[in-house]
């Protein structure tokens, strides 16, 4: 079990990630090949994912080259996931390359006596093989995790719409307990179980930053060095991941009508079925027969919490409502 205990400060500096951190989505989408845990919830990306790294010949650099380094086990090195990831591929990069040599050697070491990593590992603390390291990530990056991006983002800015509902509505104590099911709020302690092994993390006041990650499945994920600013990703709840949504404004066409648009005008803030609703003037009912046809032409994203399914914006819903307020002649 994974134990985060908190005191009164720590309670006043929670965050939730502004958008998808890319190296750790590139991380735990490593762990989906290395198991068939959850396969069916990523049966679509997995077959493309494979059919991708092929083409861009990248088949055998992820299975010889990341593979060893981001296990799926109680361990991978810290410096693989910077704080800077936070604010995109480029900077997480940079700070993979920046990482200090020492911390580099150390986590490579205990990568080597964890899972028994190749002899090679040691020499990620060089530059050369850490540039080589980079580009690899990049080009898997760009092969398998990129096409997914607005499905992606649209699953994270939904999650962080859910959180700031529960924050608003149940406080502190309820957005912390409403996170993965694997992830109980036990005031002031914030627990995991399972973990893959007994772990306290004194807070002391760093706060705590939550990453809701696409690929992570099931099992939340914590740094390893307790040195680090603190952060769990965690399972975002969702359907399976989705063919990605082709962006050439066919579906568009089923979105004629006065209800469908309300509907959808209502999911800008997020909102559940009831409130859209009320918002379009309709009944229950009739909003869910709307929010699927929404959902299906990839205008809305709906997301699943107990008795309540929360819509929220996809990317492409966003980019139809901008051009419909820019669209509107001005008031007099």
């Amino acid at each position: 079990m994974l134990r985060f205990h908190f005191t009164a400060e720590d309670l006043t500096r929670i965050r939730v990630a502004r958008a998808p951190d890319p190296l750790w989505e590139v991380a735990v989408s490593l762990h989906r090949f290395q198991t068939r845990d959850g396969r069916w919830a990523y049966a679509h990306w997995y077959r493309t994912a494979r059919l991708r790294l092929r083409e861009a010949g990248l088949d055998h650099a992820v299975r010889n080259f990341l593979l060893p380094v981001f296990p799926r086990a109680s361990y991978f090195p810290d410096f693989l996931t910077p704080a800077e990831g936070e604010q995109g591929l480029d900077a997480g990069l940079d700070a993979v390359l920046a990482a200090p040599r020492g911390q580099v050697s150390e986590e490579a070491a205990r990568l080597a006596v964890s899972v028994g990593a190749p002899s090679w590992v040691s020499r990620l603390a060089d530059d050369d093989m850490r540039g080589r390291l980079v580009r690899t990530l990049r080009a898997y990056h760009r092969a398998v995790i990129a096409p997914y991006g607005e499905q992606v983002d649209a699953c994270v800015q939904a999650e962080r719409i859910r959180l700031a509902r529960a924050l608003l509505d149940r406080g502190t104590g309820g957005l912390l307990g409403s996170l993965a099911p694997t992830i109980r709020w036990r005031h002031p302690v914030l627990e995991v179980a399972p973990y893959p092994e007994e772990r306290d993390v004194h807070l002391h006041g760093m706060g705590l930053l939550l990453i809701p990650s696409y690929f992570c499945w099931k099992s939340p994920i914590a740094l390893a060095d307790a040195g680090l600013p603190p952060v769990i990703v965690y399972p975002l709840q969702r359907d399976p991941v989705p063919a990605p949504v082709p962006g050439d404004g066919q579906p568009l066409a089923a979105l004629l009508g006065r209800t469908r648009a309300g509907i959808l005008r209502a999911t800008a803030t997020g909102a559940t079925t009831s409130e859209a609703a009320r918002g379009a003037g309709v009944s229950a009912a009739t909003a869910t027969h709307h929010t699927a046809a929404l959902r299906d032409t990839g205008l809305i994203t709906s997301t699943r919490w107990a008795n309540t399914v929360l819509h929220t914006l996809t990317p492409l819903g966003a980019a139809l409502l901008t051009t419909e307020t820019k669209s509107k002649p001005p008031t007099a």
